[in-house]
């Protein structure tokens, strides 16, 4: 039980880290963007997608290394153990989609629960961003109309 808690708590963490830096790199750079302001947003978008897609492919790369390399648990169901499996599983859990043709057994089965949270908080944290950005945004494009 100690061993999953250690390898949650770190993908936790490398989880919040990817998404972070994601949101901060893209907070630093929509200013000095030269598009106009709805194409920010959309910036914006594909950035948190693309956290939540790095974040997904680190939670089946653990699922594949766990499973396949260290027979820590398995996942069962509509699985050949290939990656693309462990990767489908990490993002219907992700999501909390959780269609249930893909299932974890033994002790991946807490990190799978925990990578829901994760998820769920990290897209949280992006409809929160995307929002704020959203918000500040609004207000130019009264500048942005006069400008023409």
């Amino acid at each position: 039980m100690i061993t999953t808690l250690f390898i949650a708590t770190a993908l936790i963490t490398i989880s919040v880290i990817v998404h972070y830096e994601t949101l901060r790199l893209i907070s630093a750079a929509l200013p000095r963007l030269t598009i106009p302001l709805r194409m920010r947003v959309i910036v914006v978008v594909f950035a948190c997608l693309t956290a939540h897609t790095a974040e997904v492919w680190i939670y089946a790369g653990a699922y594949w290394l766990l499973v396949e390399a260290f027979h820590y648990g398995r996942v069962t169901g509509d699985s050949a153990g290939e990656f693309m499996d462990y990767l489908y599983f990490s993002t219907v859990t992700y999501t909390t989609l959780g269609f249930g043709e893909i299932y974890p057994q033994g002790p991946i089965r807490m990190i799978a629960a925990i990578e829901a949270m994760t998820g769920l908080l990290m897209v949280s944290w992006s409809a929160s961003f995307t929002y704020l950005t959203m918000e500040r945004f609004w207000p130019l494009h009264r500048v942005e109309r006069y400008k023409r």
